[in-house]
């Protein structure tokens, strides 16, 4: 396990116990809910194309499930592991207090590279992993979602396998499935909807309008490329985007429709291009917003100094370490946290669900207009209390997450 994970962890349980202490809760509080509640490790036998039998390692975490059935993305690849699945199912719980949903946070991850296996082994695999945390999960228990490098169609190979072992259909076991096995309308870009709606507030702040801003997005995946595509139909101006082999630049603006067709469905797109920059080189750019929408641990304390955007808004989680953002923050520099920035996905899901149970469907202009309205009250709510409180947006954040799955604990008589 490398150390910048088991750093994800011990950061989140720093700032969990600070958040909790500032609110007036005491060590059996801290203890609680500093770790998941529950946590199920599983290998999943898969026949591979070759006839061999392949064993994968996979992990769901349910942090809390006080407040609600727990919630939370499945995320396939080669880094996945213990700790960075628990910081995660916290951080989904964070997200879920602050945006006020009726769940506790949930993660779950196997071990694997999707973009090295075949149609038919990530169908096994997918498959394989709800036969072995089928125990614990479901529409009422625990509802999975996509995540990094998945996709719709992992989800109705899960949906479909739950239903088999089940024997009854069940849309609100899983979300951010395809439409037609009653998925959301907005589902698949409600990240990025929800980061373009934070961008929005925090450039209010800041006294400049989007239209004139310059963009750097990190990270041209699921968020990053629909976060290009709603920047630049609003006018703002995309200088710099990246994938996992390098970046592109342009003072002038980049190209966003070019790069969106010609992208892969992993979000690479840059190995097209001979003059790249590197993703070191892309968070230094000179800019108004600075979108890290890719993996932890992006900006540290050894490249927070060279940061020259006005605002950072966090479309992947656990971008930024806490001594960066001590020192972002020292610098004036604007941060919008990750369980604010990035939790339209988790709203949308919510909305899936609530129309799963109901069997009623909406609009995608009402999916959109509920979504903006919590995600800028979430906002308020953190920016308000950062500045009553003089604390950093990620203290506040933290403290407007957990406050509501603690008192649910407390309520409960759990502590």
């Amino acid at each position: 396990m490398n150390k910048n994970n088991n750093d994800v962890l011990a950061s989140t349980q720093i700032v969990i116990e600070e958040a909790l202490r500032k609110l007036g809760y005491g060590d059996d509080m801290i203890e609680l809910l500093k770790e998941p509640i529950r946590m199920l490790t599983v290998r999943i036998p898969v026949r591979m194309d070759d006839g061999k039998t392949r064993v994968f390692l996979g992990y769901r975490a349910q942090h809390n499930d006080a407040v609600g059935p727990t919630k939370g993305g499945v995320r396939f690849h080669p880094d996945v592991n213990e700790d960075e699945v628990k910081a995660l199912s916290i951080w989904m719980s964070l997200k879920c207090g602050i945006a006020d949903l009726p769940y506790g946070g949930g993660k779950g991850g196997i071990i694997c590279d999707p973009r090295k296996m075949s149609f038919s082994e990530l169908e096994r695999l997918s498959r394989g992993y709800v036969r072995a945390i089928s125990q614990i999960v479901g529409p009422t228990k625990d509802i999975p979602a996509p995540d990094v490098m998945t996709n719709a169609q992992i989800m109705a190979w899960m949906l479909d396998e739950y239903s088999r072992i089940r024997e009854f259909d069940s849309p609100g076991f899983i979300t951010g499935k395809p439409i037609v096995l009653g998925g959301s309308l907005g589902r698949e870009s409600a990240t990025a909807r929800g980061v373009a709606i934070m961008i929005d507030e925090a450039l209010k702040k800041r006294n400049i309008a989007l239209p004139d801003a310059r963009v750097v997005i990190q990270g041209f995946g699921n968020a990053g490329s629909y976060l290009a595509k709603f920047m630049h139909e609003a006018g703002a101006k995309v200088i710099a985007i990246s994938d996992v082999n390098g970046a592109l630049y342009n003072e002038n603006g980049l190209d966003i429709e070019y790069l969106l067709d010609r992208r892969d469905s992993f979000g690479t797109v840059t190995n097209l291009f001979k003059n790249t920059i590197s993703n070191d080189e892309l968070l230094t750019l000179d800019c108004d917003i600075l979108v890290p929408a890719a993996i932890e641990n992006q900006i540290t304390a050894d490249n927070a100094d060279r940061i020259r955007a006005r605002i950072v808004v966090e479309a992947a989680n656990g971008p930024t370490t806490l001594e960066a953002t001590r020192i972002l923050t020292d610098r004036g520099i604007l941060i919008v946290p990750d369980v604010l920035a990035s939790s339209g996905g988790v709203i949308v899901s919510y909305f899936e669900w609530v129309q799963n149970n109901q069997g009623y469907y909406w609009s995608e202009e009402e999916v959109d207009t509920k979504l903006r309205a919590m995600m800028i009250r979430g906002f308020n709510q953190v920016y308000e209390l950062h500045q009553s409180r003089k604390v950093n947006m990620r203290l506040a954040a933290y403290m407007v997450g957990v406050r509501k799955v603690a008192e649910a604990s407390r309520l409960r008589g759990w502590v």
